[in-house]
């Protein structure tokens, strides 16, 4: 049986998504998890020099989605065919891509002009990419609650653990977003995943 190390910040971040697919699969792992000044002390430690980081039996693997890819594949969340797994990767990708913007306005080379992208940002990319994503949950989602196919994939925890951090900065962006609001709610409601929330510590993102 293998042995799994995740690598950290105290934070959700780009981590949280591998926990939770953890948390769903009833798989333990060592959560190893580094405060701003101890990291300095570790960088070298890992491939990229950056985290997140998964080591699988002594073998250390970079890349947030990757790592996501892989336990989701591992676990059986990545969807049950080729193309199921294809139209989870492509709502992944679109999530992506809002990430991207997300992290150009909250963290811009200009802090002054930080409230001001921020407002921006939900105002022209959150409208967009949550309209695409409504599309995409019910083109592929059979008419029920999860992305694809009925059944509880990473793309749903992807949005969940994305959509939390989203909500924190506007608590009504999911307002005009009936579909995406009840993927949320229905994900939330899972057992494992409502256990994995109530019982992890606070951190601020």
């Amino acid at each position: 049986m293998s042995t799994y190390k995740l690598y950290y910040f105290n934070g959700r971040g780009r981590a949280e998504v591998a926990r939770l697919i953890f948390a769903v699969a009833g798989q333990k792992y060592e959560d190893v998890r580094y405060e701003s000044e101890q990291w300095p002390g570790h960088k070298s430690e890992m491939p990229l020099g950056q985290v997140p980081v998964l080591e699988v039996d002594g073998t250390k693997l970079p890349q947030s989605i990757s790592i996501a890819r892989f336990l989701a594949k591992q676990f059986q969340l990545a969807g049950k065919d080729n193309f199921e797994q294809a139209k989870v990767d492509a709502v992944v990708d679109t999530i992506g891509d809002l990430l991207a913007k997300y992290v150009s306005a909250r963290w811009p080379a200009d802090e002054s002009k930080r409230d001001e992208l921020i407002k921006k940002f939900f105002a022209d990319e959150v409208a967009k990419h949550f309209q695409n994503l409504e599309i995409l949950g019910k083109l592929y989602g059979d008419g029920g609650a999860f992305f694809v196919g009925k059944h509880l994939t990473w793309a749903d925890l992807l949005f969940y653990d994305f959509g939390e951090t989203l909500i924190g900065l506007d608590g009504d962006c999911l307002n005009n977003y009936p579909w995406l609001s009840q993927n949320r709610a229905e994900v939330g409601k899972q057992p494992k995943i409502a256990e994995h929330i109530k019982n992890r510590s606070e951190t601020p993102f």
